[in-house]
C-alpha cells in the first residue's frame, strides 16, 4: 500500500505529465501554423510520450492501493518567437520535470518506500534520454541559425521521429 504522501506528490506528476503532454501540443499547432510539419511530428511525438508517462504513474498509484486524482491542467503558452525559443522553452520544462522527479525519489527515500524508489528510477533514466534528445535539437537549431536550407534539412529529419511504447511492464 502506497503512503498518503507520495500519493498525493505522485498524483502532482500526473498533472504535470499532462501538462507537458498540452504543452507540446500547442508547440506542435505552432510548428504547423509556420509550414514546420517536421518540427510538429517531434512534438506530437512528445505528446504521445508524456501520456505514456502520466498513464504509467497512474497506474502505479493504482496498483500499490492508491487512489489516482486528476486535476485541472493549465493553459500552456500558444506561440513563441521562433523554433529555437520553442526549444530553449523544451528543455528548461524537461529540467523542470526532472528537478520533480528527483523530489519524488527524495520523498521515496524519506519516506522509506523500496518500491516507489525503484519505480521512480525509469523516470530518472528516461529524464537523461529527454534531455538529450532535446539538447541535439537544439545544438542544431543553434548551427542553423537564419539557414531556410538547413532549416527545411532539420525539418525533414524530424519528421522521421516516431513514438515506440515499450511493451514489457515497467521497460523503457
Amino acid at each position: 500500500m502506497i503512503g498518503k504522501k507520495m500519493e498525493k506528490a505522485l498524483n502532482g506528476q500526473i498533472n504535470a505529465e499532462y501538462y507537458s503532454s498540452y504543452m507540446y501540443l500547442s508547440m506542435a499547432a505552432y510548428f504547423q501554423s509556420i509550414d514546420l510539419p517536421g518540427f510538429a511530428n517531434w512534438m506530437r511525438i512528445q505528446v504521445q510520450e508524456e501520456e505514456f508517462h502520466a498513464h504509467k504513474f497512474f497506474d502505479y498509484i493504482i496498483e500499490r492501493d492508491g487512489r489516482a486524482a486528476l486535476k485541472a491542467i493549465d493553459a500552456p503558452p500558444t506561440n513563441w518567437k521562433s523554433p529555437l525559443e520553442a526549444f530553449e522553452e523544451t528543455l528548461a520544462h524537461e529540467q523542470k520535470v526532472t528537478a520533480l522527479i528527483n523530489d519524488l525519489v527524495y520523498l521515496a527515500r524519506d519516506e522509506r518506500d523500496n518500491a516507489s524508489e525503484i519505480f521512480l528510477q525509469w523516470f530518472v533514466s528516461e529524464q537523461v534520454e529527454e534531455e538529450d534528445s532535446v539538447n541535439t535539437v537544439l545544438g542544431q537549431l543553434r548551427l542553423i541559425k537564419d539557414s531556410p536550407e538547413a532549416m527545411f534539412m532539420l525539418d525533414k529529419e524530424l519528421s522521421l521521429r516516431t513514438f515506440t511504447p515499450p511493451t514489457a511492464k515497467g521497460s523503457a
